[in-house]
């Protein structure tokens, strides 16, 4: 009766502290930071204080600034994901499944892979001009790859094994897909899924800095030619923020979709 007591309070005392130690290092180089600033170690003009970064920001968000530059910089990224993933999804899934697709087009998909897409940018402004569709275009070709390689991977090992099961049961094409293949595959698409989140916030950051009017990378770069450091720190935040918070988003889908392999493993 004492260790069925005493189990639940050791989860208790626990519980807090794996919530508050992914967030341990960053508070204590903000509190470094701070300090060092407080004591002059640091100079405004290199590095601003943080309680100076949020004051701007607090400046920037009631002015209605930062917000609508939040809104297009996560319009930009978000439908340059859903186009450059799509495609990267409907290209692994073609090629996963089919030799025949497979033979034809991975090859010229891993030659134009291996560009670096951010190169392409001069000739993206040559085609489309300066507009919004240069930008999302950019994303999207940045997004396709990491997505387009984890489910062409994900699908096409899937192991044999559970194949020959499937048609030992007689599925039909359509359950072989979502009852098996699909399901095997999942880690590593959501694997895809979720660099090609590091990838979109990486080539926005670019996009926005180049012949924009807009977005918070068009914050930085014209805060930089007014030498305001307190603005360039804050968009820096800001990009960090929105990577921390679309990695959370993607743990969770994998919570979420992924729960029956922790549930398996807890039964063995």
């Amino acid at each position: 009766m004492q260790n069925s007591v005493a189990l639940p309070k050791k989860k208790a005392l626990r519980l807090p502290v794996t919530k508050l130690l992914p967030f341990l290092i960053p508070i204590i180089l903000v509190l470094f930071w701070q300090v060092a600033s407080s004591l002059g170690w640091l100079s405004s003009s290199v590095l601003p204080s943080p309680l100076a970064v949020l004051q701007d920001g607090i400046e920037l968000t009631q002015s209605g600034e930062l917000p609508k530059n939040l809104s297009i910089s996560l319009y930009r990224a978000t439908l340059g994901l859903l186009i450059g993933g799509g495609i990267g999804f409907i290209l692994g899934f073609i090629n996963g499944m089919s030799k025949t697709c497979r033979l034809l087009f991975d090859s010229s998909i891993q030659m134009f892979r291996n560009i670096p897409h951010l190169a392409l940018i001069p000739l993206i402004i040559l085609w489309l001009g300066i507009n919004e569709s240069a930008k999302i275009s950019l994303v999207a070709i940045g997004t396709m790859f990491p997505v387009y390689i984890n489910t062409f991977h994900g699908i096409s090992s899937v192991d044999p094994d559970l194949i020959e099961m499937g048609e030992s049961y007689e599925l039909s094409k359509r359950q072989m897909f979502f009852k098996i293949i699909f399901p095997a595959a999942l880690p590593q698409i959501l694997v895809g899924i979720r660099y090609a989140l590091g990838v979109m916030w990486t080539t926005l950051i670019v996009a926005e800095t180049i012949s924009a009017s807009s977005g918070i990378g068009y914050m930085a770069n014209n805060a930089e030619d007014f030498m305001d450091m307190e603005t360039v720190i804050l968009c820096i935040v800001v990009y960090a923020v929105l990577g921390k918070i679309s990695d959370l988003v993607a743990k969770s889908f994998e919570s979420l979709l992924l729960e029956w392999q922790t549930t398996g493993r807890s039964n063995v």
